[in-house]
């Protein structure tokens, strides 16, 4: 009978750890000068033997890198796919200088250093204020991140110069609904005009009836948003840009 208590106890303190492990984790790390915070989450399935995908999640205004994680936690969990969903400076939105390249870069470094990340399979994913960042970023970044997901977002008319700077013609892909009150669909029509002009790879998704909110329809805008990311990687290994950032 002791044997079996203990055969019992046993099995439910694995049970407990598996539970444990499947969690999204807060994580900090430094940068900047400061103390900077973001979920990570990492599937069990994912080992040194096979380097996995990243997905930088990039949320919204007033909003946290948890709010992206978790509606993406179970297909990364079904897909492998290692999250890291940081917190903006300010919840209010994302700044270029301490929110710009170097801080996604820094990101991925300290992600890297403690898990299996396939380095050529790094990925932007953005819903409103983060799917501006994520597109700008991406065109910044070009020949570091893979590809760019994003829903509900547009360039600044003012970005559209720096478009053509792009050394590499990164995959990008858009998701809006036609009642979106934030990004009407003439803005988001715009971006993706001035993309194709410079003959960068851009799909634009209209969903009819929908509006600005992500987090009802997220399955979905997932699902789709990972076919479209998980087929690209980078031909080489990725190569950052350094910029100087102006206060």
């Amino acid at each position: 009978m002791n044997l079996r208590i203990w055969c019992v106890g046993l099995s439910l303190l694995a049970a407990t750890e598996a539970l444990a492990a499947d969690k999204i984790t807060k994580e900090t790390f430094g940068h900047g000068g400061t103390t900077r915070t973001y979920y990570l989450y990492v599937p069990e399935s994912v080992t040194s033997a096979s380097p996995a995908p990243l997905l930088v999640l990039l949320h919204g205004s007033g909003r946290n890198g948890l709010t992206l994680a978790e509606p993406w936690k179970d297909l990364a969990k079904k897909q492998g796919i290692i999250l890291a969903g940081p917190d903006a400076i300010t919840s209010a939105g994302w700044n270029m200088g301490p929110d710009g390249p170097a801080f996604l870069s820094a990101l991925v470094d300290v992600v890297s250093a403690q898990h299996p990340v396939d380095p050529r399979r790094v990925y932007l994913f953005g819903h409103s204020a983060g799917a501006v960042h994520a597109l700008v970023l991406g065109l910044l970044e070009s020949q570091y991140f893979a590809a760019a997901a994003v829903h509900a977002g547009a360039l600044p008319p003012e970005v559209y110069p720096y478009i053509a700077r792009a050394p590499r013609k990164i995959p990008l892909a858009i998701w809006v609904g036609t009642n979106d009150a934030f990004f009407p669909l003439k803005a988001v029509r715009a971006t993706r005009d001035a993309l194709v002009a410079e003959k960068l790879d851009v799909k634009l998704t209209e969903i009819g009836g929908h509006t600005h909110d992500y987090y009802g329809s997220a399955s979905g805008i997932n699902r789709e948003a990972w076919d479209f990311l998980k087929p690209h990687a980078l031909d080489a290994d990725p190569v950052f840009t350094k910029y100087e950032v102006r206060q």
